[in-house]
């Protein structure tokens, strides 16, 4: 019981954090997802975002685009545009080419998680793992969510981290949470 009283507090914390979060930036994810439709699938909203296309040409290269586009449910941590200009164009670009097409599908497969987790249940997640909450990527190494401040941060094992910058948006086949870094499940 001791315990559980200990972890209701920090609960109502993340909680009441995460809602204040979400009320700060709900404009933003408006903004951010206002062309996403719900009824479509990830793969084809994704083309349609105005700040995914690095993301969508990058499906399409590792042959996500069937996956994507009709299975589910998935939770994709999105990198956006910039978070690829961070993370080098030229490495993307030499991603892109046929013989690193198994390395391609890789990163992109750590950024998945099977199954729909909404910010809140990632939230639940951590309260349970005592403010920590570990993930297994489709890809099939894992991920360490954490709270900073009021944002969700995911981390690699190489200590690289990417915060959710717009949470939950829901799709036919799963959910997509934005993210301003990318994360690796390797050294590239």
């Amino acid at each position: 019981m001791k315990c559980l009283v200990s972890i209701i507090p920090l609960f109502s914390l993340l909680f009441s954090l995460f809602s204040l979060a979400q009320g700060n930036t709900s404009i933003t994810a408006e903004a951010r997802f206002s062309k996403m439709d719900p009824q479509k699938s990830i793969i084809r909203n994704t083309e349609n975002s105005q700040n995914h296309k690095t993301l969508s040409t990058v499906m399409k290269a590792a042959d996500l685009e069937e996956t994507l586009g009709y299975d589910g449910p998935f939770t994709v941590f999105a990198p956006s545009d910039k978070a690829f200009e961070k993370f080098s164009i030229g490495k993307v670009t030499q991603l892109l080419s046929p013989e690193n097409k198994e390395d391609l599908k890789a990163l992109l497969t750590y950024h998945i998680i099977a199954g729909k987790l909404t910010a809140s249940q990632i939230l639940k997640a951590m309260c349970r793992g005592n403010g920590r909450a570990v993930f297994t990527t489709v890809q099939g190494k894992e991920i360490v969510a954490t709270m900073e401040g009021i944002d969700i941060v995911l981390t690699d094992d190489f200590g690289n981290s990417a915060r959710i910058t717009t949470a939950d948006a829901n799709q036919c086949n799963g959910v997509i949470h934005e993210i301003d870094s990318v994360i690796v499940p390797r050294q590239m």
